[in-house]
């Protein structure tokens, strides 16, 4: 049932090349937004300033806008809760921070980083959990003095509330996390900066996001955010403590997590290679949800009107790359022919083409674009499948002519070239009829006859209709090339 009250967010960092586990979880957010008719908030996290890049930035403004996604509020759109650029938003967490402190929510904790470790080694050869011990919980003001003497640095930690935490994941239903397996955790850093535990519940409170769907990696951190978020709440700085889901794991090989390392996972690389937006958004919507049982292309739109974050598996996702390009070479013969041959012309010009610009015949691609359509997996593959088009001379492709030039191809040639010179060059069935009688008269079908035709005109032993590539080729130039093979074999 539709929810215009939905509001979700997508929050990535400016770290880097976009991957595609950050796609799917974006998707996800953006279909679950679209189909309830709420609000998609895009945020920036960027207070890491070690990491974080303006190039970045802009890239991944730039590869959402590629995927089609559009965002209701956020950087250059604007919104009720800008600016949403978390370095822009420093005053609104120092705020927060003091009134948690003032509150009795947090505390400065001195502990320096060797004590930490100590009691932590300690703690684990004593068979407990690790995690922080609570050693500054309630310091006097006499304690708090004495190591600002010794001139003890602080951070500032949450007050986690000694209960268990239990709450319903929208993907795995009800989880419950312990006091013992949930320490006290740092908010600021010791130089005033705040830490992501800190900043991302808070603008999800004061942006008053609903449902909060994230990698599973992030899943031990929530019973963290309930805890803050009922503090924010008791202090009137949240409304609400929102719903939350944490979506599978993508997996590459060797059942590991997909991470950024991964050559697989890079976004550039299959914009890079000519993936539709529609076919990748296909793809990494199964990884973790179905659209049916025995539907698996599907468009945007299509996802959109049945996406619910109920129907999302919680079982790990196994990235595979082929089945991706097979339901992108779906999306391509779904496309318009036009919209094809103009998604296309990027690759047959600099500097992915091999031939001078010049040498790019757009009436001859107009033509021969509808066969190519049926045979390409992803739009950098053009490339290769027409380059006979424009290039002066075919690519030399030495095993293609091992394959092809077998027997007695000269013969075969020789007869070919005397009946492709006397056919009908207007009309491809003349063409195969010329090349089919020439494997006749030499004992030959129609598919050995036509390999050292194919290889000598193209330059390769597969590719596009023969027939149809010799007559947008045209007479002069197939016939050159037939000469220039039984030159070579008479060589």
């Amino acid at each position: 049932m539709a929810n215009a009250n939905v509001r979700v967010r997508f929050c990535p960092s400016p770290t880097g090349n976009p991957h595609v586990g950050l796609v799917r979880t974006a998707l996800f957010n953006w279909a679950f937004a679209r189909h309830h008719g709420g609000t998609f908030v895009f945020r920036i996290e960027d207070t890491d300033a070690a990491r974080d890049s303006e190039e970045s930035y802009v890239q991944l403004l730039d590869s959402l806008r590629w995927l089609g996604f559009t965002w209701d509020e956020g950087p250059e759109v604007g919104g009720p809760h800008a600016p949403y650029r978390q370095s822009q938003r420093m005053d609104i967490y120092a705020d927060v921070a003091r009134k948690l402190q003032d509150g009795g929510y947090a505390y400065h904790c001195y502990c320096t980083t060797e004590e930490l470790d100590t009691r932590r080694d300690a703690a684990r050869a004593a068979g407990k959990p690790s995690g922080y011990d609570g050693q500054c919980r309630d310091l006097t003001a006499e304690q708090k003095a004495a190591y600002e003497d010794e001139g003890r640095s602080s951070i500032v930690r949450f007050r986690m509330p000694d209960e268990t935490i239990t709450f319903t994941d929208l993907v795995r239903g009800e989880l419950s996390f312990t006091p013992e397996n949930v320490p006290d955790f740092g908010i600021v850093r010791a130089n005033g900066a705040p830490l992501y535990t800190l900043v991302n519940p808070v603008d999800d409170a004061l942006m008053e996001i609903t449902h909060v769907l994230r990698g599973e990696d992030l899943l031990s951190s929530t019973p963290r955010q309930i805890a803050l978020y009922k503090a924010l709440t008791e202090l009137g700085v949240a409304k609400a403590t929102p719903q939350f889901g944490h979506l599978p794991y993508v997996m590459g090989e060797g059942n590991k997590k997909l991470s950024k390392r991964d050559p697989e996972s890079s976004l550039n690389l299959y914009r890079e290679r000519g993936f539709l937006p529609e076919g990748l958004l296909n793809y990494l919507s199964l990884l973790g949800w179905s659209f049916s049982k025995d539907q698996d292309i599907f468009s945007i739109e299509e996802m959109v009107a049945k996406f619910d974050i109920d129907g999302v598996n919680a079982n790990p996702a196994r990235f595979d790359l082929k089945k991706a390009e097979a339901i992108n070479a779906d999306h391509i013969r779904r496309m318009d022919p036009k919209a094809f041959a103009d998604a296309c012309e990027p690759w047959l010009r600099a500097p992915h083409a091999d031939w001078a610009p010049e040498d790019f015949d757009a009436e001859a691609w107009a033509r021969i674009a509808p066969y190519a359509q049926t045979r390409v997996t992803v739009l950098s593959d053009i490339t290769a499948n027409v380059d006979f088009l424009f290039l002066k001379e075919p690519v030399e492709d030495q095993a293609s002519w091992d394959k092809a030039m077998k027997g007695e191809p000269a013969a075969l040639l020789t007869t070919a070239r005397g009946n492709l010179d006397a056919a009908d060059w207007s009309d491809p069935e003349s063409l195969k009829q010329a090349v089919l009688t020439a494997g006749e008269a030499h004992g030959l079908k129609l598919g050995k006859a036509q390999a050292p035709v194919r290889v000598a005109v193209t330059g390769r032993t597969v590719g596009l209709p023969l027939f149809e590539s010799l007559e947008i080729l045209g007479k002069e130039r197939s016939l050159a090339r037939i000469d220039a093979a039984l030159a070579k074999l008479a060589a």
